[in-house]
């Protein structure tokens, strides 16, 4: 997921010093602000010094003396270019294959059979969504499940949208490719029919099997926007460890918005330690973090 990083508040304060010293605390609320209209995430005091740290490089490139006056130019930002930049600066990746492995051997164990022995249409295919997917190692996880399924014949045809905010990390999602070492999770069955080892300049990366990489397709969705434009229900919707940065109203109209995305009977996963408390109507509880649209 992208999400506000809290490992940042520990960058050293005093690169690229600015003419007009530190944030103020009229540009860090005007900037929180920003944040928390844009993408819903609340930024409070403690995240003083990490904007700080995130913008100064940014503030310097663009010329501008102060925190306030860089402020004061996303406020005039017309066409919403900075504002892109600003959300990207302010959001970090946060994600990995297979992280919390457990949804994944729910996934393919028990949802996707299930859904399509008694959900699905002849003819039809699975469709979910990876919201907030960020580097797109979540949604590339599902994959993987989707094609294991469906070469034991347990499912038909699938399709999986990823998306994200930050056009930075959809770019890198894009092109499947990544470092080695970032597969030790994931099992080494799938490691050798869904990936294809780099050799000479390319050694020490891999790259997703393109019958794997054809099936996933990436866009930009701000999960605030009143209307996702999925192009349909889907069965299946990982939005996970994001919620826990949104104030309860917030949390409150996107859960909203992913129940009415989902198939009746399809299932949306959270954060195991994401609680959905009296927000879950319409929702029953499966497992840990995981719920069936009723």
């Amino acid at each position: 997921m992208t999400m506000i990083s809290a490992v940042s508040e520990s960058e050293p304060s005093c690169l690229n010093t600015l003419p007009g010293g530190g944030i103020t605390p009229r540009a860090f609320r005007a900037l929180a602000e920003l944040v928390y209209g844009y993408c819903g995430i609340v930024l409070g005091p403690e995240k003083h010094t990490l904007m700080a740290n995130r913008l100064r490089k940014r503030i310097a490139a663009l010329g501008l003396g102060s925190y306030d006056e860089y402020a004061e130019r996303l406020g005039a930002d017309d066409d919403g270019a900075e504002l892109d930049v600003f959300i990207d600066l302010m959001t970090t990746n946060h994600t990995g294959f297979f992280r919390e492995e457990e949804h994944f051997r729910v996934l393919g164990a028990q949802v996707l059979p299930e859904l399509a022995r008694e959900r699905l249409p002849p003819g039809s295919v699975l469709r979910m969504w990876s919201a907030a997917c960020a580097s797109g190692e979540e949604p590339y996880s599902m994959a993987m499940v989707a094609a294991q399924a469906q070469r034991r014949d347990l499912i038909p045809g699938w399709e999986i949208l990823g998306s994200d905010i930050s056009q930075t990390m959809l770019a890198v999602a894009e092109r499947g490719i990544y470092a080695r070492d970032r597969l030790a999770p994931v099992p080494p069955e799938l490691v050798s029919s869904c990936f294809l080892q780099g050799v000479r300049s390319q050694e020490g990366f891999v790259r997703l099997d393109p019958d794997i990489r054809r099936q996933v397709r990436f866009e930009r969705i701000n999960l605030l926007d009143d209307d996702y434009r999925l192009g349909g229900p889907q069965h299946v919707i990982f939005c996970r460890n994001v919620m826990i940065y949104f104030d309860e109203a917030t949390r409150a109209g996107v859960l909203w918005r992913l129940r009415e995305q989902l198939h009746p009977g399809g299932y949306l996963f959270v954060g195991v330690s994401e609680s959905l408390g009296n927000l879950c109507g319409g929702l029953e509880p499966v497992s840990h973090g995981v719920y069936r649209r009723i």
